[in-house]
């Protein structure tokens, strides 16, 4: 029987290419989403991936979306926390709502997901927890006060989780991806496109595949000596810039 794999944000960017990975490497695969239905329905017709809905930083929803889950498919032994979202915008004109709900999404929700999941993987005496971090959560970016501090925290959750897991057969690891060529950042205007390309060593932005292939290599048996960890993959960006 194949394990279990849960990716939220699992339908679109870079969580589709992580949950194709995962399905193509022999995991039962269930994907999250949080709205939109259109495209989590066309990409369940085009996978055979299974869907679910429900907003991963609302505690409640992710233990019974996990419940469903574990019905339907078997007990999580994979988690993926990828699902973020951006409120960008200078820290003067940022909202307590702005900042709210770009924690919530992006660090929270790695509590709720991994509270309604790790007790089952120590059962198991196995696990492997992967949470997407980001570049901007290494070294900052100007208009992201909430995103980079969602992110940085990711880390330090990551580092600490990893050292509760490790006698239980639990890695925990993190993933900072640079610029990766998602819709997010090719709607982003040509000339500061291009002005982010040109600050990439190695000349181009990621792709998606690129972030799913480490994904899939860290949640491998032959990555079990890894936990606690940041793969850093952004083309030689300098996290001090």
């Amino acid at each position: 029987m194949s394990k279990v794999a849960l990716v939220t944000g699992g339908t679109r960017g870079i969580g589709a290419a992580i949950s194709l990975a995962l399905k193509e490497a022999g995991y039962a695969v269930a994907a999250t989403y949080a709205g939109n239905d259109t495209a989590a329905a066309e990409f369940k017709e085009a996978t055979g991936i299974e869907v679910y809905k429900w907003d991963v930083g609302d505690f409640d929803a992710c233990a019974e979306g996990v419940a469903r889950v574990t019905k339907d498919l078997g007990e999580v032994a994979v988690l993926v926390n990828n699902a973020g979202i951006t409120r960008d915008t200078g820290f003067s004109r940022m909202t307590k709502d702005m900042w709210d709900a770009v924690l919530d999404t992006n660090l929270t929700s790695n509590f709720n997901m991994c509270k309604a999941t790790f007790d089952s993987m120590k059962a198991a005496k196995f696990g492997r927890i992967v949470c997407i971090s980001s570049i901007n959560g290494q070294k900052g970016q100007i208009g992201q006060v909430n995103y980079s501090a969602a992110k940085a925290g990711t880390i330090g959750f990551v580092k600490a989780l990893a050292q509760e897991g490790a006698r239980h057969g639990i890695t925990v690891n993190a993933v900072a991806p640079g610029y990766i060529a998602t819709e997010m950042v090719k709607a982003v205007p040509e000339d500061i496109l291009a002005k982010i390309v040109k600050g990439i060593p190695v000349g181009r932005l990621g792709e998606a595949e690129e972030i799913a292939d480490a994904v899939a290599y860290l949640v491998s048996d032959k990555a079990s000596f890894i936990t606690g960890s940041t793969l850093t993959i952004n083309g030689g960006q300098y996290l001090t810039s």
